[in-house]
């Protein structure tokens, strides 16, 4: 897999149009809603407050993210089933592969499930212990208006759109750069039934051994 030359946001954040064509975007699609039905989505809650997240999770690989009273974490289980998470598909990691080729392979894939009024804060992405590997996301289904800024949450910011089958890496100097989900842009996309947006987010997690 060759991808398209990225567009460079800002130093470390690289975006990749249309990374996955329409048959490929059909394909995934499928492979992720055979996963949800394995390990149905769940709301996540803040740690402090209890207050349920606006988006729908759920995982697939070896560890997988979650949210509740308790705090962030990342377990090898679903939270409310206990049953393992499904693998990664090989597609993805053949993706993240391509995007991220000196990193060690991928542990981890969130599965964010957008409705039109789901929203994501700005946060950072710091639950891993190995920072060197880029964070890289897939998106299916309708756009999203992602904004990124600096290591510091009041940095500047930059706005731009993410549609079906794009990509994009967070890395480098940026790999703990405040970003977020503003809105999402409803009937923008025909790739999903029920409307909404996948976000597909790849980590590695554990520090690969020397």
């Amino acid at each position: 897999m060759t991808p398209h030359a990225p567009v460079s946001i800002t130093p470390g954040v690289d975006y990749f149009p249309d990374f996955f064509d329409r048959a490929a975007q059909e394909a995934l699609r499928d492979e992720v809603l055979a996963i949800l039905e394995a390990a149905p989505p769940f709301r996540p809650r803040m740690p402090r407050t209890a207050k349920p997240f606006s988006v729908l999770m759920s995982n697939c690989g070896s560890l997988g993210w979650v949210a509740d009273e308790r705090g962030y974490r990342y377990q090898a289980t679903h939270p409310e089933t206990g049953r393992p998470w499904p693998s990664i598909p090989s597609r993805l990691v053949r993706a993240f592969a391509a995007l991220a080729p000196d990193a060690p392979p991928p542990e981890a894939c969130l599965i964010n499930l957008y409705d039109p009024a789901a929203r994501m804060g700005l946060h950072q992405d710091r639950d891993e212990e190995e920072p060197a590997a880029p964070v890289v996301s897939f998106s299916l289904g309708d756009t999203a208006l992602f904004r990124v800024g600096g290591l510091q949450r009041n940095a500047p910011t930059r706005s731009f759109r993410l549609a079906s089958g794009d990509a994009m890496s967070l890395g480098g100097e940026s790999r703990l750069a405040f970003h977020g989900v503003d809105r999402i842009i409803a009937g923008s996309s025909t790739l999903l039934p029920e409307g909404g947006r996948i976000n597909l987010t790849l980590r590695r997690v554990t520090k690969a051994s020397a």
